[in-house]
């Protein structure tokens, strides 16, 4: 075993190390959105989804999908793509939520 898997790391090249290094760091950062959730969930006692979530997700399936793309793979491209117009589509919701609560903020101020 530990034979098979120095043969494979000696024949491995450096650029191919390098892009699985990217992808098990995106897979890392897109799964720390699921851990940041059940932090949040277990101090509230109740289902939670943090803004980080979607930060998490963004950022982690942006990785993913360079990743996919550079593999070539059309299932994972399309997957990772779909969900980055989700989480794209609900952080711009955080957004506008954070914008009107200032514009409303500073309107009680006059």
């Amino acid at each position: 075993m530990i034979s098979a898997l120095n043969e494979w790391w000696l024949s491995t090249s450096t650029g191919e190390l390098l892009w699985l290094a990217v992808g098990f760091g995106a897979q890392l950062m897109f799964s720390m959105r699921f851990i940041i959730q059940w932090i949040a969930s277990e101090r509230a006692r109740a289902s939670i989804v943090p803004e980080a979530f979607w930060y998490f997700s963004f950022c982690g399936g942006l990785m993913l999908f360079i990743y996919a793309i550079h593999r070539m793979d059309p299932v994972f491209i399309l997957g990772q793509g779909i969900g980055l117009f989700i989480y794209s589509r609900n952080i711009y919701f955080i957004w506008a939520k954070t914008g009107q609560d200032s514009s409303s903020d500073s309107s009680k101020k006059r």
